[in-house]
């Protein structure tokens, strides 16, 4: 697995050298999602059903199926959790983190973006994984109308959460873990940072922009030894959230086990920002 900021810096590289609009775009999406169909070798996905989410693109025109992976809670009555994956890992990959969110009492459906598992093939890009969340999340209001929805968006996910959440008005609540303010920010935390390349970014994930715009309650967790999006950029963006919001700091966390970690935490921070019983008997 290449470390994201070995990533980064070969995105910076690229975007310096390369004089084509195309194919810096193209470079950009590639290096930024790191699609593939390969499964995380610890991925456990038993008790988990396989899910088939098919549209037609406005973006494209063309058919679009996507794979997702829907794990209920045994509560026929509990809120339902759209959950957006980062880069590299197909969907299977975060089969630890949607056994977790589900133990905090959501019925969970996971999916995977265009280019990712067994979605529909191709090279994704920020519109196309938004309007991929979008297709998920209409699948849960057409099946669920009488529940409530929440997102859930991990590391690049938290990006696409946040803009899907922008976009909607029928969402109870937003949760974000290790996620940042924008892509240009977190190329700049980088030592390279000073490297001029904000203003080449096509895919510029402008989540601080956005978060403004979310008029539900907005969680925002991040680890403090995160050390691929430094937790500064988690807590400007809940800087920049308007709404009722939730700052979670887990002590230890890392970019990957943050939701272990901080299970706890989690729970208490659902219990008082949306006063939800499911998540106080939890802690209990």
């Amino acid at each position: 697995m290449r470390p994201v900021r070995l990533v980064l810096a070969s995105l910076c590289c690229a975007l310096l050298a390369t004089s084509g609009c195309s194919l810096l775009d193209a470079k950009q999406r590639e290096w930024i999602f790191q699609p593939t169909e390969r499964t995380w070798h610890g991925a456990d996905t038993s008790g988990m059903e396989d899910v088939w989410i098919d549209f037609t693109s406005r973006l494209s025109g063309e058919p679009v199926r996507l794979h997702a992976l829907w794990m209920p809670s045994p509560d026929a009555d509990a809120p339902v959790l759209l959950y957006l994956h980062g880069a590299r890992w197909n969907v299977s990959g975060s089969s630890p983190r949607i056994r977790r969110m589900q133990s905090m009492g959501f019925s969970v459906l996971a999916i995977d973006y265009r280019g990712f598992g067994q979605s529909t093939a191709g090279l994704p890009s920020e519109k196309m994984a938004i309007e991929d969340a979008r297709a998920g999340w209409d699948w849960l209001a057409q099946r669920y109308p009488q529940r409530d929805r929440y997102l859930f968006g991990h590391s690049l996910g938290g990006a696409i959460a946040i803009a899907l959440a922008s976009e909607v008005d029928d969402e109870r609540g937003t949760l974000v873990e290790g996620t940042f303010t924008r892509m240009s920010d977190v190329l700049a935390s980088m030592r390279w940072g000073w490297l001029p390349v904000g203003p080449l970014l096509t895919q510029t994930f402008d989540s601080q922009k956005r978060v403004a715009r979310i008029g539900s309650p907005l969680l925002v967790v991040h680890g403090s030894g995160d050390r691929l999006i430094p937790p500064a950029l988690g807590e400007r963006l809940y800087a920049a959230a308007q709404g009722p919001k939730r700052w979670v700091l887990v002590e230890g966390g890392s970019h990957h086990n943050t939701n272990a970690v901080g299970l706890p935490q989690y729970r208490m921070a659902l219990e008082e920002l949306f006063d939800w019983p499911a998540a106080a008997a939890s802690a209990r």
